[in-house]
């Protein structure tokens, strides 16, 4: 018995426009907050997203590109302070 109607290809773009437009926004946040967490959850969704052939590869790009700015923020602020954490 199957309770939902079988994935299908748009199903599956969809999904990986939603990972796209996810890693964007959470690449924009994890500047802020959170970077060692929401970083490579970023890069992986990311890299997901465009394995899985994503209509807004930009937005994926993008999330990647936010990603790897959140760990090198991080690392920044580690130098900086010599620190795991940073606060302003």
């Amino acid at each position: 018995m199957q309770l939902t109607a079988p994935a299908t290809r748009r199903t599956g773009i969809r999904d990986a426009d939603g990972m796209a437009v996810a890693s964007f926004v959470l690449g924009l946040i994890g500047l802020l907050v959170f970077n060692v967490f929401l970083g490579p959850i970023a890069i992986v969704l990311a890299a997901v997203a465009l394995w899985r052939d994503t209509n807004r590869r930009g937005r994926a790009y993008l999330g990647m590109g936010l990603g790897v700015a959140d760990l090198l923020v991080l690392v920044a602020f580690m130098q900086a302070d010599s620190t795991v954490s940073w606060s302003f």
